[in-house]
């Protein structure tokens, strides 16, 4: 039997935007650089972040450790490229169980491949981790396909952190709209949100820029993944189909249509984004009706056993919404409509 509870650093994986088609293992091992590869300025940039990166060591006196970078250890090249060849293999052989359907043995094995892989390499770890997401969709096991992308979303970034979500429109979902209307309100918030954050190249910038140059990817590859990891999320949290769920899943759609990502999406991808953004507006609204409908079915109880030691019930306590402002009001009525005296 398949050890699914075992989620610990290893977990999800699935690098394909479609759920149906795994990712090949992430890279070939990355050699030592040589003299002639780097130059002194390079060496000394590698060599600080490497002596940051270090678990326990103390960082320089005029620098803190940044959320980018950070402080671990890392294997000698040679080690580190024996590990990542053995998690590749593995990642392969997962990939064929996913593509005959034995998601559970994909996800045993996928964790396996997370635990070869050097904890420090970000990327590497969030394909195996968005891998193990679509397992767990295929699986219809929600809730750990939200564990897994989280962590994958987590890791990221470190490497690069996600555009802050499009801010929402009074009285609804950031996904409300139409898609003309939206696709404009999103732009507008975002340049909004643009003209205040004019970014500055301070150390930790540099650290991130640093940092994703070592991972041998480039930005764009970067954000195909993070879009895979939050587009697997937000179905799981639809799926979830909770309050609190729908609004996560809402989120990740608003950050999945922020400009910054738009610009990685696909045509035919954009469109079924906005799609999943609209239809959870509907899904949104049933599930906080429900949600407080229980909620206030509780309180009603809990209001019945207390008020029955006086002799009352809720019945004499009538409340009425106020239309204009929303909020409520209470009249006390000792004989109830309905009731006979």
């Amino acid at each position: 039997m398949p050890d699914v509870d075992h989620f610990s650093d290893s977990e999800e994986s699935f690098h394909s935007f479609d759920d149906n088609e795994p990712s090949p293992p992430t890279s070939p091992p990355r050699p030592a650089p040589t003299g002639t590869q780097e130059s002194k300025e390079t060496r000394a940039q590698t060599s600080e972040s490497r002596r940051n990166r270090r678990r326990g060591s103390s960082p320089p006196a005029n620098k803190k450790p940044t959320a980018a970078r950070p402080v671990t250890d890392r294997f000698p090249p040679t080690e580190e490229a024996a590990l990542l060849t053995s998690s590749n293999a593995l990642e392969t052989t997962a990939n064929s169980l996913f593509a005959t359907a034995s998601y559970q043995n994909a996800i045993q094995t996928y964790d396996k491949a997370l635990a070869s892989c050097p904890n420090y390499l970000d990327y590497e770890l969030a394909v195996l981790r968005s891998n193990i997401a679509a397992c767990h969709l295929k699986l219809e096991e929600w809730q750990d396909c939200v564990d897994s992308a989280t962590k994958g979303i987590e890791g990221l970034e470190r490497l690069e952190p996600l555009p802050k979500p499009a801010k929402k429109p009074k009285g609804g979902s950031a996904t409300a709209k139409s898609q003309p209307q939206q696709a404009a309100a999103i732009q507008q918030s975002a340049t909004e949100d643009d003209d205040h954050m004019i970014e500055e190249v301070d150390s930790d910038l540099e650290a991130r820029i640093a940092l994703l140059n070592s991972t041998g990817h480039t930005l764009p590859e970067l954000r195909t993944l993070q879009i895979k990891l939050l587009t697997r999320r937000a179905k799981a949290h639809t799926s979830l189909a909770t309050w609190s769920a729908l609004q996560a899943a809402d989120e990740d759609y608003a950050t999945l249509l922020h400009p910054t990502m738009q610009a990685t999406l696909s045509p035919t991808d954009k469109k079924h984004v906005l799609a999943s953004a609209r239809a959870l507006t509907p899904l949104l609204k049933a599930a906080q009706e429900r949600e407080v409908g229980e909620m206030m079915g509780k309180l009603k109880g809990l209001g019945n056993s207390l008020l029955g030691n006086f002799g009352l019930s809720t019945e004499n306590f009538q409340f009425v919404k106020d239309e204009r402002t929303g909020g409520y009001s209470m009249n006390f009525e000792q004989n109830p409509t309905g009731k006979k005296g």
